[in-house]
């Protein structure tokens, strides 16, 4: 790829070359379809339930509670309105105010078919407000979702303690875990969640896979109904490359956690440190302690992201913005103004994520690029 420097590893991450290697005889020889009894069928369905064992590695679940499916979005669907419709009338669903687009989607779905969607704020910092939190949680929900490591700050919610909330209360608990799995510490059998989101291409690797942990005796009702895969939860004959793809990058990141995040929280803080001290009116928005080790989202103000992600493209750099393009327009990040940050500064927010592919020299390059592009689009205020 030349000269690229690939600094959105939020957005997607680069296939390893073992699960591109490992992904390769499913697409060629091992064409079988898992569901069928031959031995050639069956060959191909040890493949699956072997790539099982590996996710469920990955987060200290049992392999039984653990259901494929076609990325974070669809786990993300099949957790809350599977579980909306088993909750015998309860027509609340609780969440936070910086979801991703995934969740809000589906919450405004439910709200419009009737359903009262609570939104429980954050602080200057991302970090959600625990008191209203519990105080939201009511006889009549039917669960709340949060997430885990929020897409664009990195900022990490405490689950822990969500989980004992959810708990005290008899409210299930979806979390969307799509941005932390790989990066921080995941573990099902000490934070105690109901079901939990997690998708192939976040974590090296590829896309169009995902899984949704559902916790064992969890009564959860199908949004896709076929030939009763995945336990009669999520029909449909299953991705077989992809579900081997997840599995050996879940067995990487599981084998190789401590060395990728040391190198990736070593080199995020090098890029912010540096950018920091070359371009004094840039800050970094949320807490700079709780939050993913790879991810850091910095503010430009006066400064458009639009402006300052063309010209890091021209000069061979991927990242991205605070904010998300819709029709054409700039629209300022929800999750920035949950935060309170001025329009000024969100509107100049770009989010970079470093992975285990970055190297020293890559984020040097981009420490030194950034003072330059900002003078082109503020002449004499950097």
């Amino acid at each position: 790829m030349g000269e690229l420097i690939y600094l959105d590893n939020n957005a997607t991450t680069r296939p390893l070359p073992e699960v591109v290697d490992a992904m390769m005889p499913c697409l060629d020889n091992e064409y079988a379809n898992p569901s069928s009894v031959h031995q050639f069928g069956q060959r191909v369905r040890h493949a699956v339930e072997s790539s099982r064992v590996l996710v469920a590695g990955l987060i200290n679940a049992s392999v039984r509670e653990i259901v494929f499916t076609s990325g974070g979005t669809e786990s993300i669907n099949l957790a809350i309105q599977g579980l909306c419709r088993v909750a015998e009338g309860k027509r609340r669903v609780v969440t936070s105010s910086i979801e991703h687009a995934a969740t809000r989607s589906v919450c405004d779905a439910l709200k419009k078919a009737g359903y009262e969607i609570v939104e429980v704020g954050v602080d200057r910092g991302g970090r959600l407000d625990m008191d209203a939190l519990g105080s939201a949680l009511t006889d009549d929900t039917a669960l709340a979702t949060v997430l885990w490591a929020n897409n664009e700050t990195g900022v990490l919610f405490d689950v822990a303690t969500v989980a004992d909330l959810c708990a005290s209360k008899g409210v299930p608990l979806h979390v969307d875990a799509v941005q932390a799995i790989g990066k921080v510490v995941v573990d099902v059998d000490r934070v105690l969640v109901t079901m939990l989101s997690l998708s192939g291409h976040k974590f090296h690797g590829p896309k169009g896979v995902g899984a949704l942990y559902v916790r064992k005796r969890t009564r959860i009702a199908p949004l896709i109904v076929g030939g009763g895969q995945e336990r009669n939860v999520r029909g449909g004959t299953e991705n077989v490359a992809g579900i081997v793809g997840m599995g050996v990058a879940a067995g990487w990141c599981r084998g190789s956690f401590s060395e990728v995040t040391e190198h990736s929280g070593v080199l995020r803080d090098r890029l912010e440190d540096g950018i920091l001290a070359s371009c004094p009116k840039a800050v970094v928005h949320g807490d700079r302690l709780m939050r993913l080790p790879n991810t850091t989202n910095i503010g430009f103000p006066d400064v458009s992201a639009e402006g300052i992600l063309i010209l890091l493209s021209q000069s061979g750099v991927c990242a991205s913005s605070g904010s998300a393009c819709s029709s054409g327009a700039l629209e300022p990040s929800h999750v920035l103004a949950a935060m309170g940050v001025d329009e000024a500064t969100s509107a100049g927010a770009i989010r970079f994520g470093v992975s285990h592919f970055t190297t020293p020299g890559e984020i040097d390059r981009v420490i030194d690029l950034m003072p330059g592009l900002l003078a082109r689009l503020r002449p004499g205020r950097i």
